[in-house]
């Protein structure tokens, strides 16, 4: 193995190598602090691109079946140049390939100064004179892990995942690779893998589309997330020494994928974020989430200060009306609320349900026998931005689109049905004008200021209309990201909320379409905090929008304990807002007047989680400690909750090393507690089960 090239982007040096046997080019991450610490090691080189063509031999070693990587059209890649690119300000190594008959394969590795990112990505183009069909294209392929180890690394090296399921997202799971039976065989024969990923159109189910491999020995992470918003998949194995990670779109055997690339055309894989840092797990996971920043760059102004939200969901339940409306509206004003969001069941006709009546969009004329004018203008009246709910692409058995099947997506020619939804072909012209007047129309018509758009299931395998299912379900995704586009165009300053049954969309390409997210459907049960804290290691605070459903019934412990969740990001707010009492509210006025301190810090701000492992997030035991410092360690946000203490607990978390001191500029809790502010720590005394403490630090 030579090297072939070294670039530094950053703070991290790209390592291209060239296996002198093969004749492939590899791509090892090194963070810079470290070059000089990665050893000589013998390993067969992976290559930067894995693709396979359509009539190319699958892979040996056992693999078929299991993963397409190592397939003859790799080995038979011929590497033909490699350059840089400096445009705006960005630095860019294109590396390219010859494939086949006229197939032109170029891997782009792009850096943008003050991110410690890079952005990998590959294009095909077809130069040829016959049609080439892929049936797997990586937009990332990382060779040579760990590049600290002459050998394997035994018991040295481990995978980080984030599971996520239904009101239950981002449990972090962490695997040594002996445990997933990746050491190697005692000859280099066998491909030892792992393939996991999630198919169809919610693309946080099972994980979120991210990994983490990490040297504990030497101290290194390597990070990656993909931001694609259908099937995609990510790759870890090995055939000796050196492991190799890889991902992007789900390929055929996974999700049901093939491309057809005709003569002249030109195809491009979705991105993957890629870094490495001698850190810990939660600084190398905000090292990628940084990267989110850039899409937020000239978004609505409204959304600078992270305005507080409230959403009327969890008040009525699916029953807005201008008169319940009214109340909330007044309830709310002067409040310090800026945006107040009309959830589902505006549309509902006489005699349907808010869960199966998307489609038609109409207002209700029951629950708004004036429509909804009057209402919007009484909320703006009232001080705050008047919001709306849609699930636009989807149509309920309950309204009249649901019949309109020659403008759904099928599947094997029959309208795709799940549960009580089908599914507009975002493809088709009709579907856009249609959903053009419905949406986009309305949204202007009517001032709305704040758009929450949901996403309540999934296209699975995918959709006819392309060479394969899985290439229509990525051309539907892509057309409908495409809508959202429009929206922002055709109503500029529209705050977006992306919303799939709570957190099944919190991947790159949908946050950049997007002011924010809502972080789960966990609407008022008791592991909300250890949710909203999870994302922290794939979203921005900032854009993780948090429930805080407050009732009537609540007391004081227990409605600290719901709006000190919120501090971990968006604070949103729903429940009894009108029937709580004067003591209630008071406390209320405190926690909004804490958020609205602690915004600089969880706007620009870094996390780290203490606390002991949770394991059973309906039954939390425990506490957990999410700290949140500026970039300048000049704030400090602290937010602690605990679940069931079997007894008293004292709670000590280190403090920056600065040359100053820190005091305490705001607290939020509902009664008195035992705290000391050390110069290099604070402690805190536990003993209430299920209560919240937030802590604002100023140096």
């Amino acid at each position: 193995m030579d090297i072939w090239k070294e670039y530094p982007l950053g703070d991290m040096i790209a390592r291209y190598v060239m296996d002198n046997q093969t004749g492939q080019m590899g791509l090892i991450l090194l963070p810079l602090s470290r070059v000089s610490s990665a050893c000589e090691k013998k390993f067969k080189v992976d290559s930067l691109v894995q693709l396979k063509w359509i009539g190319d031999t699958y892979p040996g070693g056992f693999a078929h079946g299991h993963s397409m990587r190592g397939s003859g059209t790799v080995n038979a890649l011929q590497f033909e140049d490699q350059y840089q690119i400096e445009q705006d300000g960005q630095l860019t190594v294109v590396t390219v390939f010859q494939s086949g008959e006229g197939g032109r394969i170029a891997h782009h590795l792009a850096w943008d100064p003050g991110y410690n990112v890079l952005e990998s990505f590959t294009t095909v183009r077809n130069d040829g004179q016959s049609t080439l069909t892929a049936e797997m294209i990586s937009s990332f392929s990382l060779t040579g892990l760990t590049p600290y180890a002459e050998d394997e690394a035994p018991e040295t090296l481990i995978l980080h995942r984030i599971l996520s399921s239904w009101s239950a997202e981002g449990r972090l799971l962490s695997s040594r690779i002996e445990d997933l039976n990746l050491e190697p065989a005692w000859a280099p024969h066998a491909v030892r893998g792992l393939r996991f990923g999630q198919i169809g159109s919610m693309p946080v189910r099972d994980y979120f589309p991210a990994a983490f491999v990490e040297d504990t020995r030497a101290g290194v992470i390597w990070g990656v997330q993909l931001a694609h918003p259908a099937s995609w998949q990510i790759e870890l194995g090995r055939r000796d020494n050196a492991l190799f990670l890889s991902g992007g779109l789900a390929d055929r055997e996974f999700g049901h994928w093939t491309k057809t690339i005709r003569p002249g055309e030109f195809f491009q894989t979705p991105s993957a974020y890629l870094t490495v840092a001698a850190d810990n797990l939660d600084n190398t996971a905000a090292r990628l989430t940084e990267i989110h920043k850039r899409s937020l760059l000239g978004g609505p102004e409204t959304e600078e200060n992270l305005p507080i939200i409230f959403n009327e969901f969890c008040t009525t339940w699916g029953s807005p009306s201008s008169e319940n409306l009214y109340a909330i509206a007044e309830r709310l004003r002067g409040k310090g609320i800026r945006y107040l969001v009309i959830d589902s069941g505006w549309y509902k006709s006489e005699g349907t349900n808010w869960f199966n009546g998307m489609g038609d969009w109409e207002v209700s004329k029951r629950d708004f026998p004036e429509g909804l004018g009057p209402t919007l203008e009484h909320i703006r009246q009232c001080g705050m931005i008047p919001g709306i709910w849609f699930e636009m692409e989807v149509c309920g058995t309950e309204s009249a689109a649901f019949r309109l099947t020659d403008h759904l997506l099928k599947r094997d020619g029959i309208p795709i049905t799940v549960g009580g939804r089908r599914f507009w072909d975002f493809r088709d012209p009709y579907v856009v004008s249609y959903l053009k007047e419905k949406v986009i129309d309305f949204l202007k018509d009517h001032g709305f200021g704040y758009l929450k758009v949901d996403y309540n299931d999934s296209l699975g395998i995918g959709c006819d209309g392309a060479e394969s299912l899985g290439e229509g379900l990525r051309e539907q995704m892509e057309a409908v990201q495409d809508f959202f586009r429009l929206i922002r165009k055709e109503v500029p300053g529209i705050v977006i909320e992306n919303c799939a049954s709570g957190g099944h969309r919190l991947e790159p390409s949908m946050l950049g379409l997007t002011s924010m997210s809502s972080f789960s459907d966990a609407h008022e049960c008791e592991e909300i905090p250890i949710i909203a804290a999870n994302m922290h290691r794939v979203i921005l605070p900032r854009q993780n929008q948090i429930w805080a459903v407050l009732r009537q019934t609540d007391s004081l412990q227990r409605l600290a304990y719901s709006l000190s969740g919120t501090m971990l990001g968006r604070m949103c707010l729903s429940g009894d807002i009108h029937e709580l009492d004067q003591e209630q509210w008071s406390l209320l006025d405190k926690a909004i007047a804490f958020y609205k301190k602690a915004v600089p810090v969880i706007k620009e701000g870094k996390s780290s989680r203490f606390g002991p492992a949770i394991s059973s997030y309906r039954h939390p035991k425990g506490w957990q400690g999410i700290m949140r410092s500026s970039a300048d360690e000049s704030e400090i946000l602290i937010v602690v909750h605990t679940f069931e203490l079997e007894g008293k607990e004292r709670v000590i978390l280190p403090l920056p090393p600065v040359s100053g001191t820190y005091k305490t500029a705001d607290l939020f809790t509902d009664q008195e507690i035992e705290m000391v502010l050390d110069r290099d720590q604070i402690s805190i005394s536990l003993d209430r089960s299920f209560a919240a403490i937030s802590i604002l630090l100023t140096l």
